[in-house]
């Protein structure tokens, strides 16, 4: 099985030398994404809930660009630089999550690029 990179609209550029959705086999595999405004390629805000809201928005992009949407996710890592904002951040998840919820993991982490405060990766399947 050979990986593929998957075009993606409707987001920044990656930050370094990755791409951001990859797909091996019927799994599609996302790096990591930050609340990077996909017309200025800047951090959205430094308030929580407007970077939570653009990483479900660029992760729903990325979804969309590979033909799938939020229900085949499988599992997500969330990582945040204070736990602290793990309930708002929870609160806005499950607006873009809403029903049979993927595996998921949260770690709080020292930094994260751009000095975003919060990142979400996640796995999906392709359902035939």
């Amino acid at each position: 099985m050979k990986k593929k990179i998957l075009k993606t609209d409707g987001v920044a550029q990656p930050v370094g030398p990755y791409n951001h959705l990859i797909k091996a086999g019927k799994m599609v595999y996302s790096s990591g994404q930050i609340p990077l405004d996909p017309e200025t390629g800047q951090i959205v805000s430094e308030d929580i809930e407007a970077q939570a809201h653009q990483v479900l928005k660029n992760v729903g992009a990325l979804l969309k660009s590979a033909g799938l949407d939020y229900d085949d996710v499988v599992k997500t890592t969330l990582f945040l630089t204070n736990l602290d904002d793990f309930a708002v951040v929870n609160q806005i998840y499950s607006e873009y999550f809403t029903d049979d919820f993927p595996a998921r993991s949260t770690i709080q982490v020292s930094r994260l690029p751009l000095g975003a405060r919060f990142e979400l990766e996640f796995i999906a399947v392709i359902n035939d």
